[in-house]
């Protein structure tokens, strides 16, 4: 998921009028109200077509799937209480609660197919259909050469639902926890068609509603009575703030104004961990994340040149960006599948890299010239490109150094910035060159980076790689039940497309929080999810927090 994460995502600074909120809005008496720093607003609530990680970070609270993310990100059980699989592993059964939408309607194994197919319906446009090509004729469906009815999706009856695979899939539970798997009231959604979104007519099956969105301000969820858990819910509203300016937002979580902010900029960490600063606040963790330079080979045809891709990957210092930029824990990269990722390759076989990496800087540059110059380019005539990223202060440092680093090997860089949910529309329809861009884990293996790469994944390969070597080797490891045999043919994958250098990877990511004291549940994890559900407010400890300092 990228951010925009962005793992997605990327972390995107925008301008807004709501930086300037000066208090906390009042919480009913005796309520526990959560105040939350959300990077952004969401562009969409549709399960079906949201991208963003602040997106799924809400869609989280309104609306559950077949399995949830617990506290750690682990998937548990959601809304089927138990499931078998058949001894080939392509047949999966699950058996659903008794649960009700938010509007007393019952939540039926047909709102899942309905979903489902809906998710694969073209004209849907959801750029993670692919993900549901796990289903047994999924692809065919979403490109109209098998009928909708085909897909391997069946209620038997209300409360089972049948799933059968194109190919043994043991992350199944895992993916089945992602928004593009959430259920949607069918009865709604036939009625309303895509303004089914909207406050006052969005109906749920998760533990909050939606109550208020107004753009650019704020979006309120509120403790759904209707929730089969809503008992254990200790939260009663959160409010998601578009806080795209990280600075202001640390001094709204200093104040109180804020419980939690979901960025923290990451050249201040070190400087809130001082004596008498915020360390009671900051919380970092390896993250599921990748950062890397994709290259648009379907537009730009000095791009198409694998020399020229090598030499401007094999230009860019990584090490300098991670410990003298952004200095919080980033681990330099010429990987894309980041190295503490479920079932891969174990720590202590070689993963995949660039055949370079062991390289020194100086000697990269050498190298960089020689391929640069065997191109066709010179100081004459040098190779002239536009990087483009989100406008925010940690892209603007690393991309300003990847241009002096261009530079610096004869390559004439020129930056452009957009809006983060204007970035990634830009990447889909193939308007850049160089983008600078994050890939945040979907769910814990490697599949959800390297199916990215595949030719028939769509909008979300970027740079358009292609190559039928990389795509063969994924199908193998897509139809190998044994894990380490599994993990053997991805990583060969994982070589093949770096070996093509269609995109420069660049760091591994942490990610950072702003946690007040008094949020309570909180449980820092690699997939940076935080359910409001496993949480809650202990009213005296910020009070207690800021008489200590």
């Amino acid at each position: 998921m990228a951010l925009r994460h962005g793992a997605a995502a990327m972390l995107v600074a925008l301008s807004c009028a709501c930086q300037q909120q000066a208090s906390r809005p009042a919480c009913p008496a005796g309520q526990a109200c959560l105040e939350y720093g959300n990077t952004v607003d969401p562009s969409t609530l549709d399960p079906a077509k949201a991208t963003l990680t602040n997106e799924s970070a809400i869609l989280g609270e309104l609306l559950q799937g077949l399995t949830q993310n617990d506290a750690d990100s682990d998937p548990i059980p959601g809304m089927a209480t138990n499931w078998e699989t058949s001894a080939d592993g392509l047949t999966w059964t699950f058996h659903l609660r008794d649960a009700q939408w938010s509007d007393g309607t019952a939540v039926t194994a047909d709102d899942f197919v309905f979903a489902y197919r809906r998710v694969l319906d073209p004209a849907t446009a959801s750029s993670y259909a692919y993900l549901l090509y796990v289903l047994k004729n999924g692809q065919a469906v979403n490109e109209h050469k098998a009928p909708t009815a085909s897909l391997g999706a069946r209620a038997l009856d209300a409360h089972t639902l049948r799933l059968t695979v194109a190919h043994p899939a043991p992350y199944l539970p895992q993916i089945l926890a992602h928004q593009s798997f959430y259920p949607v009231p069918a009865h709604v959604v036939r009625r309303w068609g895509d303004d089914w979104t909207k406050p006052g007519r969005f109906v749920g099956n998760g533990p909050f509603n939606l109550v208020r969105w107004r753009l650019g301000d704020y979006l309120r969820v509120e403790r759904n009575p209707l929730y089969w858990d809503a008992r254990r819910v200790r939260i009663d509203r959160i409010d998601f703030y578009p806080t795209t300016d990280a600075a202001s937002a640390e001094r709204r979580v200093e104040r109180g104004e804020l419980d939690v902010n979901d960025l923290i900029q990451s050249s201040r960490i070190d400087h809130l961990r001082r004596p008498g600063g915020m360390a009671a606040f900051v919380r970092t963790y390896p993250y599921l994340g990748t950062y890397y330079l994709t290259f648009n080979v379907r537009h730009v045809p000095a791009l198409r040149d694998l020399r020229v891709r090598q030499a401007i990957s094999m230009a860019v210092d990584r090490d300098f960006i991670t410990t003298k930029l952004l200095r919080a824990g980033q681990m330099a990269t010429t990987a894309f599948v980041p190295p503490q990722i479920a079932g891969y390759l174990p720590s202590t076989a070689a993963h995949p890299r660039a055949r370079w990496a062991s390289m020194t800087l100086a000697a990269r540059q050498g190298e960089s010239r020689r391929l640069l110059s065997a191109a066709g380019y010179s100081e004459q005539r040098p190779l002239r490109i536009e990087l483009k990223s989100p406008n925010s202060n940690s892209a603007m440092l690393v991309t300003q150094a990847i241009q002096a680093d261009l530079q610096a090997v004869g390559v004439r860089a020129t930056l452009a910035q957009e809006e983060g949910q204007v970035l990634y529309q830009s990447l889909a329809a193939g308007d850049f060159q160089i983008g600078y861009v994050s890939w945040i884990a979907d769910y814990n293996d490697p599949l959800t980076f390297l199916a990215l790469m595949r030719s028939d994944t769509g909008a979300q390969n970027y740079g358009g790689y292609r190559n039928a070597k990389f795509d063969a080797l994924m199908d193998e490891a897509d139809h190998t039940a044994d894990a380490r045999t599994r993990a053997q043919f991805l990583a060969a994958a994982e070589q093949v497309m770096l070996n093509d250098a269609y995109i420069a990877p660049l760091y591994v990511g942490v990610n950072t929080n702003l946690v007040s004291p008094r949020v309570r549940g909180w449980r820092d994890n690699a997939a940076d999810i935080h359910r409001g559900q496993y949480l809650s407010l202990e009213p005296d400890a910020f009070r207690r927090d800021r008489s200590e300092r």
